[in-house]
């Protein structure tokens, strides 16, 4: 645990294709199932302290246990730390993730301690920043505001990795939208189907 942002909950990786990387993640590594967007909405995005809104990043998630897998491509020429982790010949762990309830107070704690925006924007899950204070290759660190509506994707994410059959290894949607209340009464929620292989997910927004 990180004594400024918390726990580790998602370990960020850079990819120059991730059609490919998510076929490794599943056939190599055993880990899914992924969920996948073609490209996620972001709003409010600066990069150096200057504002673009043309950003189009492909993103993928799964889960491991408790820690969280992206897989990230940018499909666009706005600059970026996922950029600039390519140029420099890199690819693979780009930075590592928390999830804090107390975003700002955090934000600005770290700012007060030192550490520096390199990129930040909004999304429907919520805020997120990466700052720059990088020790070497994979160790930039990223915080997103935990959301309801970040959490409850993020824990279907993590209920669909449970026992999971290898059915339906990558899925093109979010999750149902109301996983985390029927997790949260102990009950299966609609997005969740249960077989002799396991716990998966439907595919129902």
């Amino acid at each position: 645990m990180s004594r400024l942002f918390g726990n580790m909950r998602q370990v960020g990786i850079v990819v120059r294709d991730i059609e490919a990387a998510m076929r490794h993640w599943v056939q190599v590594c055993g880990v899914g199932p992924w969920f996948y967007t073609d490209r996620l909405p972001v709003t409010d995005f600066t990069y150096a302290g200057r504002r673009y809104d043309d950003l189009h990043i492909s993103i993928a998630l799964a889960n491991s246990g408790d820690v969280q897998l992206e897989l990230i491509q940018q499909r666009c020429e706005t600059p970026t730390m996922y950029r600039d982790f390519l140029a420099a010949g890199h690819e693979g762990m780009q930075h590592w993730s928390s999830w804090p309830e107390n975003y700002d107070e955090i934000y600005q704690r770290a700012l007060a301690t030192g550490y520096t925006v390199g990129h930040e924007g909004d999304s429907p899950r919520g805020r997120f920043v990466y700052f720059r204070n990088e020790g070497h290759p994979g160790t930039v660190i990223e915080m997103a505001d935990a959301t309801p509506t970040r959490m409850r994707i993020f824990d279907a994410i993590r209920t669909a990795a449970v026992g999971w059959d290898g059915s339906g290894p990558i899925r093109r949607q979010w999750p149902s939208w109301g996983c985390r209340s029927a997790i949260n009464q102990g009950k299966d929620p609609p997005c969740v189907q249960r077989s002799s292989g396991g716990v998966r997910l439907s595919s129902a927004r």
